[in-house]
């Protein structure tokens, strides 16, 4: 499925369609808000979409080969784990890379502290928060645990198919070890479980969980959240200790699946040894028999 499309071909479509969206728009509207809301449907809704759409129809493949509601609920719970470990472990390492960046570029740390106020249009912040919180992970399953990574992997071999999938998708997020190894566990769960829907549900809590933080609360849990130059310091016991356990546990979580994962493969390879053996047997043509 994945394997037969070209991800050449995808950015193609995506430089051609931002470039084709963006001009457009502009001829529309001045409204920066309205220029902003229609790239980002543009990259996550019109292009996959079109793109997606299109392949399937042309290996002729039904959306519920790669996405399906079966065995997904046991997952649930593990899923909102994996995300509330995640989150911490992103809020450590974000102390931690202020913490570094303290001392030898302050006014960078005041930069990535400041808080821009959220615009009044409230049609506008409905808008990104969806895109946020629910279109822009199936879409970016699609792009980076679906195409990217099984083209990678036929390409080269599961694990660096898995770690280069998951470097690229750490490359264009702010918080790079955070989604460097989300990454490889939504890479390890989708190759689990063949269901492109696990690796998406995960990604939605994640980002809804950010989302409504940043309305709701953006400054919990006090103790643990750098709001300000002066929380690197005061702050730096408990987000020392929360980097080290989460750290931690991320890596025994991740251990486990690939093990799982392993076996999985192990297991798939013997089943299809013998397949080809019970072929070979059927397709031997029968011995005279002897005088």
């Amino acid at each position: 499925m994945f394997e037969e499309m070209r991800t050449r071909d995808f950015v193609r479509w995506m430089f051609f369609g931002i470039l084709i969206a963006a001009f457009a728009l502009v001829q529309l509207s001045p409204n920066p808000l309205i220029l902003d809301v229609g790239i980002q449907l543009t990259f996550y809704v019109i292009v996959p979409v079109l793109y997606f759409g299109r392949q399937f129809q042309k290996q002729q493949v039904p959306l519920s080969r790669v996405v399906f509601l079966k065995g997904a609920s046991r997952w649930l719970l593990p899923l909102a784990g994996l995300v509330t470990l995640s989150t911490f472990f992103s809020m450590a390492m974000l102390w931690l890379q202020l913490r570094v960046l303290m001392p030898v570029a302050p006014w960078m740390v005041d930069s990535l502290l400041e808080r821009a106020p959220f615009p009044d249009n409230i049609a506008y912040l409905i808008t990104v928060s969806l895109i946020v919180a629910v279109i822009g992970p199936i879409a970016e399953e699609f792009m980076f645990r679906g195409l990217l990574l099984k083209r990678l992997i036929s390409k080269t071999s599961m694990w660096e198919g898995i770690g280069t999938s998951s470097l690229l998708f750490g490359m264009l997020h702010m918080d790079f070890f955070g989604a460097f190894l989300f990454g490889v566990t939504a890479s390890i769960l989708y190759l689990l479980t063949d269901n492109l829907l696990i690796p998406i549900l995960l990604h939605i809590f994640h980002n809804s969980l950010v989302v409504g933080l940043m309305f709701i609360s953006p400054g919990w849990p006090e103790w643990l959240t750098v709001m300000e130059s002066a929380d690197i310091y005061t702050k730096a016991v408990p987000n020392a200790i929360v980097l080290f356990v989460t750290s931690i546990l991320i890596f025994a979580v991740i251990l486990r699946l690939a093990q799982s994962l392993n076996k999985k493969k192990e297991e798939e390879k013997y089943q299809a040894f013998l397949k080809k053996q019970r072929e070979a047997l059927q397709n031997e043509p029968d011995h005279p028999e002897m005088p």
